[in-house]
């Protein structure tokens, strides 16, 4: 007996549906059992959490090399105490004495804190030298006196590693040289104490501004160079050097070089009123730039009749700045800041028979 063959309908899709080669995401979804799903899965987040944790390592790495890059060249800031911070290092350039702007800097600290970190460099028995920021160290150890307040016990420094001593003078200078009130009297000071110091290899001042005072114009460096000298020679009998005028020291200096006797007039002049103040003591200074020579001329008898012209001042815009300018009978001086021994002798000669020739006085009022 023959069986009945049954008969069943499949449906089929169509060849062309059908990619050449790829099995269908649906037969294999079919064959994939759950244990197989959840290894699949398993080993994507291991992957992908391997994958985060080198890049977090890597990024680690970099920003440990950055922070150490940092902290070498005392970028990073850091809180120190105050008792870890030596000042012997250098010899500074402040004046000694009370600090006038001290009071503000310390209600500056206290309402808004300290913006401006000072500068240490760590020191082999793990305390600092105190490089640049000798005014606000101590705002901060008068505050942490004052008030007893831990907060001021220790102060934020950028600390770096030690470094050559000419290089951490320079440091120090260069921050300060940009300060409105430091004297040229005080950098001068400075240079004479760096020359004198055996621990540095300097053999005379010049030699100490041209370290120290590398980044200043030369201009101002000559300015340096001749208040060390003024200060060496007047040391002892100058009460108020820093409030000396950068134009009085510099001409008084040129004239102990053409008479060095004038040295000893200008001490028993400030010897002899030794409660004088600043102002009188400049005022004394000056009065020895100001004295015309007292021996008769052959043209001292000349023009009697001709009333003496009173002196005429003015200023003058310049590239340089303003020049001051004062105009009297027979002289005129000019007070510029520029080293006119710099100048070349041709172009300075021509200037001034340029400003000669252009010159002229009504009725032809000469000397001669």
């Amino acid at each position: 007996m023959s069986r009945k063959r049954r008969m069943f309908d499949i449906d089929m899709p169509a060849v062309e549906d059908i990619p050449v080669g790829k099995v269908p995401d649906k037969v294999l979804e079919k064959r994939r059992g759950p244990m197989a799903a959840a290894i699949s899965e398993n080993a994507d987040a291991l992957r992908d959490q391997q994958s985060t944790e080198d890049a977090i390592r890597s990024e680690n790495d970099r920003l440990a090399h950055e922070l150490v890059r940092l902290r070498s060249e005392g970028l990073v800031t850091e809180h120190i105490a105050l008792s870890d911070v030596m000042t012997e290092k250098l010899t500074r350039d402040r004046k000694p004495g009370p600090d006038p702007e001290l009071d503000e800097l310390k209600l500056s600290i206290q309402e808004i804190g300290l913006s401006n970190p000072i500068r240490v460099e760590r020191r082999p028995d793990g305390r600092f030298d105190l490089i640049q920021g000798m005014r606000r160290l101590s705002a901060y150890r008068a505050l942490y006196e004052e008030t007893g307040d831990e907060a001021y016990a220790k102060i934020p420094a950028g600390i770096a590693e030690a470094s050559e001593l000419n290089d951490s003078y320079r440091r120090m200078v260069d921050e300060n040289l940009i300060r409105k009130d430091i004297s040229f009297a005080e950098m001068g000071a400075l240079a004479r104490a760096f020359a004198d110091d055996p621990n540095n290899d300097c053999v005379d001042v010049d030699k100490a501004v041209s370290i120290l005072f590398k980044s200043a114009s030369y201009t101002k460096r000559s300015y340096i160079r001749a208040f060390a000298s003024l200060l060496s020679l007047l040391e002892k009998v100058l009460m108020h050097p820093n409030d000396i005028p950068r134009n009085v020291g510099v001409e008084l200096k040129r004239k102990f070089d053409t008479d060095p006797g004038l040295i000893g007039q200008v001490s028993s002049a400030l010897m002899s009123e030794p409660d004088r103040d600043s102002s009188r003591e400049v005022a004394i200074l000056r009065s020895f730039l100001n004295t015309e020579a007292a021996e008769p001329t052959k043209n001292a008898t000349k023009n009697n009749s001709k009333p003496r012209r009173a002196k005429t001042t003015f200023q003058v815009s310049g590239r340089a700045g303003i020049a001051k300018c004062s105009a009297s009978s027979g002289r005129i001086d000019l007070r510029y800041d520029l080293d006119f021994t710099r100048v070349d002798r041709a172009r300075l000669e021509q200037a001034i028979s340029t400003l000669i020739a252009d010159l002229w006085e009504e009725d032809d009022l000469t000397h001669g």
